[in-house]
């Protein structure tokens, strides 16, 4: 979310500096996300090395019996997706709010605005990362950790088993599941920063958008999290010819998790994803911000020059 009233930075500078954010946050989150998807994945009571009580049971399993080294385990697709992704996310996020300010004649940002933005832009973010996803849920899933040698190996077998379309599997949970974190996360900063006093030094800026993307990311996890559950489930399924998957289309997935399992069910995971998203939708938003104003400086010396010949 670059600073048009200062400097409009070019959208390739706006890409690399999500691409920038997106790494940084997931370097440091990646095991929640990991403890996360085991526990949308796992299916009524049982016990057993493969069964968690919560997230620190799970953390404590997973280290026991699998290593440490598995709450890694898949972290190269979320890398390779982290710089289109979190790019997509930020770049977008700023290209549509010009386009709807052009297009609805607004002077400014409004809080309606600011939601519709972030709705756009998760729907845009959801088209570029939906096989990386795919990708991540098979190798995080203990159900296949034994089947696949790594990510090539799942793009491998999807693609034989269901050619190139089986990458995109879970796509249109994907976008559901983006457009309402999305909305929430850049809605609430907005709301954050209005509400914020002006930031009178580099440590309050700071401050301010740690507290702006941290409730933004809270807020996003609350309202997408049953989303991010069936998503997670219909990810995880091979597809089998001729069977209709139990888990295939958003909104009934969720009336079938609701009425088999209730609703605590479409909440697993919400822990470890409030872990995650709480600091690390700040991190993201100061990290992004940070590389904005390298960008910025950047292009004002440039233009400068240009002046000085």
């Amino acid at each position: 979310m670059s600073n048009k009233k200062e400097v409009q930075i070019p959208f390739i500078q706006q890409f690399a500096a999500g691409a920038v954010a997106g790494i940084s946050e997931i370097l440091v989150m990646y095991p929640l996300d990991v403890v996360k998807t085991r526990l949308q994945l796992q299916r009524g009571p049982g016990s057993g090395s493969t069964h968690y009580a919560g997230m620190l049971d799970c953390f404590r399993k997973v280290i026991r019996h699998e290593g440490p080294s598995r709450l890694y385990r898949g972290i190269l697709a979320p890398i390779l997706m982290e710089a289109p992704k979190r790019a997509t996310k930020f770049a977008a996020n700023d290209s549509w709010s010009s386009f709807y300010r052009r297009a609805l004649a607004a002077p400014a940002v409004t809080q309606p605005l600011a939601v519709l933005t972030g709705a756009s832009a998760g729907a845009t973010e959801a088209l570029v990362v939906v096989p990386f996803e795919l990708v991540k849920i098979r190798l995080q899933d203990a159900a296949h950790a034994a089947r696949y040698r790594g990510a090539a190996d799942v793009v491998a077998h999807v693609v034989r088993a269901d050619g190139l379309r089986g990458l995109y599997q879970g796509f249109e949970s994907t976008v559901w599941r983006h457009i309402v974190w999305n909305a929430g996360y850049f809605g609430c900063i907005f709301q954050i920063r209005a509400a914020l006093p002006p930031a009178e030094s580099k440590g309050q800026k700071v401050r301010n958008d740690l507290l702006a993307g941290g409730l933004g990311g809270t807020v996003g996890t609350l309202l997408n999290t049953p989303l991010d559950v069936v998503k997670s489930r219909i990810q995880s399924a091979e597809r089998v010819k001729g069977v209709v998957p139990k888990y295939n289309w958003t909104w009934p997935a969720v009336a079938t998790v609701w009425r088999e399992e209730g609703t605590r069910a479409l909440y697993k995971g919400l822990l470890p994803k409030l872990a995650r998203f709480c600091p690390g939708g700040g991190i993201l938003l100061v990290v992004y911000t940070a590389v904005v104003e390298v960008f910025q400086k950047i292009e004002v010396a440039r233009k400068g020059e240009v002046k000085a010949e």
